[in-house]
């Protein structure tokens, strides 16, 4: 039976390319029938609104897997441009400029970050676990250790103006998947992470200018998550130094449930997207079926751990 081997291959690179599509609306189904409330328009506009931070710095935390390397300060850029951003806000009335220096900050972290990873040589989960600590630390002494808020009443209008029904922090989100998935498929950038993430050597060879592709990816990453970090403190009217590191574990984790190969090379924006999707469905699901928190956790636990299984498993087939 030597067609067996084949089939079996092509049906785990279906699974793979399609299967979190499958396994979400699956899942949207059985939360429709089963959960009161959870199919109703303002549930899902809460979701959409809900996890619009997390898709918009998973988008390019994806690119940068793909590209060879992991960003685990993502969470400290998503704390502390916010609170430079205020601190400007605080002393110009500028919202504008609030949210320019908030992004600067982003890029100027992503900086830090592609230079250590691609001059300095050190491996990228050491490296910008390291510059966590940096940043959060820049983060207390721009805030003085407090609470910040914004002087206008313009700065909640970033994430909570509507149109159409959507919150613009939605918007900014779809905006933001869009041009991502435009970067990544439909340009020589994209089609030079690829090739970095599959095989650098053989990309360099290729003349593709490695270290400036994978500064790029941290560069653009950093931007994402300082804009999350924007859209967060204006939804909330605040931003507080912290050290939580809670924001790119979500991150993290909608993008390997969407199939994006931990050791680069493979992935797709509307995986993420559909994966980021998938687990609010679940957390909202788990809520309104007022299932005990820690069966939540072994069930999240399990979700990655079958999504990181699935990807092995696909690698071993093809070899």
């Amino acid at each position: 039976r030597p067609s067996e081997p084949i089939d079996m291959m092509n049906f785990a690179l279906l699974f793979r390319n399609y299967g979190i599509l499958l396994v979400t609306i699956l899942l949207f189904v059985i939360l429709a029938v089963s959960a009161d409330g959870f199919a109703t328009e303002r549930n899902l506009r809460n979701i959409l609104d809900q996890q619009s931070m997390v898709i918009i710095a998973a988008s390019f935390m994806t690119i940068a897997i793909i590209s060879g390397n992991f960003d685990v300060s993502v969470s400290a850029v998503f704390v502390t441009a916010p609170l430079f951003g205020l601190r400007v806000e605080n002393m110009t009335g500028n919202v504008f400029l609030a949210v320019a220096a908030a992004l600067a900050v982003g890029l100027l972290m992503g900086a830090i970050n592609g230079f250590i990873v691609t001059r300095l040589k050190i491996n990228s989960f050491i490296g910008t676990l390291a510059t966590s600590f940096m940043f959060f630390g820049a983060g207390f002494l721009v805030s003085s250790r407090s609470l910040m808020r914004p002087e206008s009443d313009v700065y909640r209008l970033i994430a909570r103006s509507r149109f159409l029904g959507l919150t613009s922090a939605t918007w900014i989100a779809i905006a933001v998947v869009i041009i991502a998935t435009i970067l990544l498929s439909r340009t020589r950038f994209g089609r030079n992470v690829f090739a970095v993430g599959g095989n650098m050597e053989a990309a360099r060879l290729a003349g593709v200018a490695v270290n400036r592709v994978q500064t790029t990816a941290f560069l653009l990453l950093g931007v994402a998550a300082a804009l999350a970090g924007v859209l967060n403190s204006s939804r909330s009217i605040s931003a507080q130094p912290s050290d939580d590191f809670s924001f790119v574990f979500a991150v993290l984790t909608a993008v390997i449930v969407g199939g994006t190969s931990i050791a680069g090379g493979q992935g797709a924006i509307w995986r993420t997207t559909t994966a980021a999707f998938f687990l609010a469905f679940l957390n909202n699901g788990f809520n309104l079926l007022q299932i005990d928190p820690i069966w939540q956790r072994l069930i999240e636990g399990a979700v990655i751990i079958m999504a990181v299984a699935v990807d092995t498993w696909t690698k071993q087939r093809r070899a």
